[in-house]
């Protein structure tokens, strides 16, 4: 009896099929189509994340990635584990460990969600060829990482491959019919023999911001559920107010796909209202910056439109630069959000706007220096959004009014009315009531002396004439 239990043991074991998901920059269970496919077609499923050391070699994996990403590799697991399931965690090259895997677990599928950057289109062509050389099937699901898939919507009779202005974009995304949002799954079942390795933790991690704030699709959840119920019906009126803080903060958690974009799409509609409707235009820029990736992949490091800047180099570009880091410009709203961005590894949008707009348009710097600081501590720093927002305010990317500068004083007065947001990032000021704060050059030099703050690295009348002159 027993050796016949084993042979039939035996025969089940190799008459069932395996699947292995790999999970990349969409580490959740909800709405999850790899997954769901996954468990639709196979009886048993390796939930599987590689360490990938290209990555981390390349000085993408900044230490406010990596401890959010600690964060979210623990939910998952956990999550996986009340389902009977588990996460295996593998370090190296992202083909070769995905294609032992398959071999050690005689896989006859690998499902992963489709990317837009030129390393994970790279990295999903290398997987193709070499899983198909070993018997193996590749399924790359789109609409995982963004709301809409990249080229879902294309314009009509220009033969482009993609839109380069948002608004008509915006037109065509907002009619487009949405896939409906998949339930986490109730089970899944992991072979119980394949090895993992130890996950990592957030404590291991140095070199964070002090304030980061903590990762995983749980908080994820929550997050979402406390903003569609009480933050976003003011997100109209309140969003580029720098003090408020009314903007949802939900930026890290769609970059690690601890969110599903279509959810969040889907539940903001229900939501209705003016508020959810502005909620909404800012994920479809998302979906458009996406896009325009994945058909323009060298726009990660190139001029997506080239004009051929003259930008400022040299040791006083230098110091300035550092200046602008430190968050010591000498204008308190620029120091403020760059001080931001040092202590949570986040920054408001209308932060990310001025701060970017004064680096390239007021410093004259290139674009591709801020957008390196910003990889280097923002926690939703994502290869699409990061790059292509600093070009759009660079003037070399897909803004229609490329020109435009954005005066760091009339932001102040206009998105920080009573200097509240300087007051809490610049506490050397704090003493100085608005709108005094937001010109602290123009004091009494005796009143100046009081304050431990910089005279402004450059005089903007003077910016400007340079920058006008630059693009002529």
């Amino acid at each position: 009896m027993g050796e016949t239990s084993a042979l039939k043991t035996a025969k089940t074991a190799k008459t069932e099929k395996t699947a292995v998901v790999l999970y990349t920059g969409d580490l959740r269970l909800h709405d999850h189509p790899p997954l769901r496919s996954a468990l639709a077609s196979c009886d048993r499923v390796v939930p599987l994340f590689v360490r990938d050391r290209a990555v981390e070699r390349s000085g993408f994996a900044a230490p406010n990635r990596l401890a959010f990403l600690a964060d979210c590799l623990a939910d998952l697991d956990a999550g996986l584990r009340e389902r009977g399931g588990r996460l295996v965690l593998r370090s190296g090259d992202v083909v070769d460990e995905v294609c032992a895997l398959a071999r050690e677990t005689d896989a006859d599928e690998v499902h992963l969600a489709a990317g837009v950057s030129g390393y994970a289109q790279s990295r999903e062509r290398r997987l193709r060829e070499a899983l198909r050389a070993q018997g193996c099937a590749l399924h790359a699901h789109d609409g995982v990482i963004t709301a809409v898939a990249p080229g879902a919507v294309l314009p009509r009779g220009s033969g482009s491959d993609h839109f380069a202005v948002f608004t008509p974009y915006l037109r065509r995304w907002s009619a487009l019919p949405p896939r409906e949002a998949l339930a986490a799954p109730r089970a899944v079942r992991v072979p119980e023999s394949i090895g993992s390795e130890e996950p990592p933790r957030r404590s291991a991690v140095t070199g964070t911001s002090p304030g980061l704030a903590p990762g995983g699709e749980a908080e994820a959840r929550r997050l979402l559920t406390r903003w569609l119920r009480s933050g976003v019906a003011r997100y109209e009126d309140t969003h580029d107010d720098l003090a408020a803080d009314a903007t949802s903060r939900l930026s890290p958690h769609l970059h690690f796909g601890t969110l599903s974009p279509v959810e969040a799409v889907q539940r903001a509609r229900a939501a209705g209202g003016p508020g959810a409707e502005a909620f909404v235009r800012q994920l479809c820029w998302r979906d458009f910056h996406h896009q325009v990736l994945a058909a323009r992949p060298a726009a990660a490091a190139e001029d997506y439109r080239p004009r051929h800047d003259r930008w400022r180099t040299g040791s006083a570009a230098e110091e300035e630069v550092q200046a602008w880091k430190d968050g010591r410009t000498g204008y308190p709203v620029v120091d403020a959000a760059m001080r931001q961005l040092r202590h949570e590894g986040w920054m408001h949008n209308r932060g990310r706007l001025l701060t970017a707009c004064f680096l390239t348009k007021t410093l004259y710097v290139d674009w591709r220096t801020g957008a390196r600081h910003f990889l280097d501590l923002l926690v939703d720093g994502d290869v699409a959004n990061n790059q292509l927002n600093w070009q759009w305010v660079a003037g070399t990317g897909t803004d229609t009014r490329p020109n435009r500068v954005l005066n760091p004083v009339r932001q102040a007065f206009r998105y920080d009315p009573r200097g509240r947001y300087v007051h809490r990032w610049v506490p050397e000021l704090a003493g100085l009531p608005a709108p005094r704060v937001h010109e602290p050059w123009r004091l009494p030099a005796e009143e100046r002396a009081r304050y431990d703050y910089p005279d402004p690295v450059v005089d903007l009348s003077d910016a400007q004439a340079r920058f006008h002159e630059a693009r002529q």
